[in-house]
């Protein structure tokens, strides 16, 4: 099921991934826009040039298994935004990221 984006409260920040020839990790804030101890718990994450892979299982993608992120269609994740990776499937694949709480 899609999370409605506009029952989020608020944006947490924004990230680009741009090195992603190997599986790379989201840098999660840890923080709100006031300084307070935050988690986001929800990340809306498009792959912007090209398809990726990710995996949220604690094992790295590979450009040919895990699952598909085609590039301009967004993926809401809710889950733990600590252990997902990407990787690009063909090169120059870069990510946008934005976080919310």
């Amino acid at each position: 099921m899609a999370m409605n984006i506009k029952a989020v409260t608020a944006c947490m920040g924004y990230q680009q991934i741009t090195s992603l020839s190997s599986a790379a990790s989201l840098t999660v804030p840890t923080q709100d826009k006031q300084g307070n101890l935050k988690q986001p718990t929800f990340a809306l994450i498009i792959a912007e040039t090209q398809n990726v892979r990710w995996r949220d299982d604690g094992v790295a993608p590979t450009a040919s298994v895990g699952m598909v992120l085609t590039a301009g269609v967004p993926l809401q994740y809710d889950g733990d935004l600590t252990n997902i990776k990407f990787i690009e499937q063909t090169a120059s694949a870069k990510l946008n990221i934005s976080y919310y709480m």
